[in-house]
């Protein structure tokens, strides 16, 4: 089994928010699969499969920070199909450049909340990242800046680069990380 979490804020205040990309692309992703998400108590979940692997596809309903929260519910739920080696989690980052994909595994947070929330509850940094840029804007602080929309201008290379992930994580499915990695993370803008 897959698990596959994109992380973002629950409500729609956070709904088109640059820190809820990973919802963005779990939403697209789950569409083009063509499966419905359903609430649960920690997380929305939609179910498919790909070559006869089993997919999760998770939208936490904590807050970012507490993103950790719902991916250990879900793996203790999953033990027996699941391991967090299995684990991909969609998250924005603000050291890339604004539409930038980069496919990672293991090591740090690099400072986002959510991610360090899922190694601190899940115990290991041993999963799969798929980071899409958010850019950065010098003139406002980070915490603003990510729960700021995307302008008018952005909207359409973000479009194109959510598709571009969701076929970074088919790539991970279908034809392993190591070519997924130097296909995408070699993508340029």
């Amino acid at each position: 089994m897959i698990l596959i979490v994109g992380l973002g804020n629950p409500g729609r205040k956070f709904a088109n928010t640059k820190h809820n990309i990973g919802f963005m692309v779990a939403d697209v992703l789950a569409k083009g699969l063509e499966t419905n998400f359903k609430e649960k108590e920690e997380f929305f979940i939609a179910q498919s499969k790909i070559d006869n692997k089993e997919l999760l596809i998770i939208k936490p309903k904590t807050y970012m920070n507490l993103s950790g929260r719902a991916v250990k519910v879900l793996l203790d739920e999953e033990t027996q199909k699941a391991l967090p080696e299995s684990l991909i989690v969609i998250h924005d980052d603000l050291d890339l450049p604004l539409g930038k994909i980069r496919i990672k595994k293991n090591g740090s947070s690099g400072g986002h909340k959510g991610i360090q929330s899922i190694i601190e509850q899940i115990g290991t940094k041993n999963f799969i990242r798929l980071k899409i840029g958010i850019g950065k804007d010098p003139s406002q602080n980070s915490s603003e800046y990510v729960l700021s929309p995307f302008t008018k201008k952005e909207k359409p290379l973000i479009k194109e680069k959510i598709s571009l992930a969701v076929d970074a994580i088919l790539s991970i499915i279908t034809d392993g990380l190591e070519k997924s990695m130097n296909i995408y993370n070699r993508e340029t803008l």
